[in-house]
C-alpha cells in the first residue's frame, strides 16, 4: 500500500471516456497501473478499457456498482484508512455525476481522507458546449422521473428557471420526455439532443421542444444528453393573466398553499398581490384551477 495506518491512503475519481477510448486522459494509464484498489462500476468494461490502453491493473479490482455500493462503501473505507490508495472508475464520464461515487466521497470526507480527481470526459459538459446554448449558467438535472405524472411535475418546478437544463435519458422515453417537456416549458423553448458523443454515430440535433418531440416519434439510439434552454427573462409587470396563474399551478402542485403560491408568484413578477389574486379567481371560475379557495 502508498500509506499507513498513521497516514491515510487517498480516493481517486477517475475521468473515463464516454465513448472514444483516445480521449482518457493520460494520468489515468498510471492511476490504474499503481493504485492499490481499483473500484470499478463494470469489471469487463474495465478490462476492455485496460486492454485499449495497454495497461495492466496493478492493484485489487473489486466491482462498486448501484446495487453493492452502499454495502462496500465501508469496505473501502477500511482500506483509505489502512493507507491504500483507492481508484474509482464508472463506465463513462466522471464518477459521482449520476454514477456510483457519492457515498464513497462523503464517507471519506467525513474521516478526513484526501479525496482527488483526474478530470476526464463528461456527457453533461460535451453536450452543453455543442447545443448552441447559453453555457454562463447551467444546472444538471441529472435522469427525470420514469411515470409521467412524476416527470411532469419536476419538469414544472423548473419550468421559469433561467439557467440552461441538462439531463440524461434513456432511448427507449426520449420520445415522451421531450413531448413533456413541450407541455412544460412552452413547444417553442430550444434545446438539443446530443446522442453518441465522441462515438462513431455522433449527432446533435436542435431545434425547438414541439420539433424535437416530432423527430424522436420515430425512435431514436444511443446514449442521449438533453440541453434545454432556460426560461426567457421577463420584466416586472409584463406577464399575463394566463401566465401568473400558471405559476400559482405550479407551486401548488409542488405543495404550496393557494395562498402562499399567490403572494410568492406576485413578489417573483413584481406585480399587488391582488392581481395574481383576481387572476387565479377569474381562471378558477372556468375551471382551471379546480373549486378549491384561494
Amino acid at each position: 500500500m502508498t500509506g499507513s495506518a498513521d497516514s491515510p491512503g487517498t480516493l481517486v475519481l477517475a475521468g473515463t471516456p464516454i465513448g472514444d477510448v483516445a480521449d482518457a486522459p493520460p494520468r489515468l494509464a498510471a492511476e490504474l497501473e499503481s493504485a492499490d484498489v481499483v473500484a470499478a462500476e463494470d469489471t469487463r468494461r474495465l478490462r476492455r478499457l485496460t486492454q485499449a490502453l495497454g495497461v495492466q491493473v496493478g492493484g485489487r479490482v473489486v466491482s462498486y456498482f448501484e446495487g453493492n455500493e452502499t454495502a462496500r462503501t465501508p469496505e473501502l473505507v477500511d482500506a483509505l484508512v489502512g493507507g491504500a490508495r483507492v481508484l474509482l472508475v464508472t463506465d463513462a464520464g466522471m464518477p459521482s455525476v449520476s454514477d456510483p461515487g457519492y457515498r464513497l466521497v462523503a464517507a471519506a470526507v467525513e474521516r478526513d481522507i484526501k479525496v482527488t480527481a483526474v478530470p476526464g470526459p463528461s456527457a453533461v459538459l460535451t453536450a452543453l458546449a455543442l447545443s448552441g446554448l447559453p453555457v454562463d449558467r447551467f444546472c444538471f438535472e441529472g435522469f427525470l422521473p420514469r411515470k409521467a405524472g412524476e416527470r411532469l411535475s419536476r419538469l414544472k418546478e423548473v419550468a421559469d428557471d433561467r439557467r440552461t437544463l441538462v439531463y440524461f435519458e434513456a432511448p427507449h422515453r426520449i420520445d415522451d420526455t421531450l413531448a413533456a417537456m413541450a407541455e412544460a416549458f412552452g413547444d417553442e423553448r430550444r434545446a438539443a439532443v446530443c446522442r453518441e458523443l465522441t462515438k462513431t454515430y455522433e449527432e446533435v440535433k436542435r431545434g425547438s421542444l414541439k420539433e424535437l418531440a416530432e423527430w424522436a416519434a420515430d425512435g431514436v439510439r444511443g446514449e442521449i444528453t438533453v440541453v434545454v434552454e432556460g426560461a426567457p427573462e421577463k420584466s416586472p409587470g409584463e406577464l399575463g393573466p394566463d401566465e401568473l396563474v400558471r405559476r400559482v399551478r405550479v407551486r401548488e402542485e409542488a405543495g404550496e398553499r393557494r395562498k402562499e403560491a399567490i403572494a410568492a408568484v406576485a413578489a417573483e413578477a413584481g406585480v399587488p398581490k391582488r392581481e395574481v389574486f383576481d387572476a387565479v379567481v377569474a381562471a378558477k371560475k372556468t375551471s382551471q384551477l379546480g373549486s378549491a379557495r384561494p
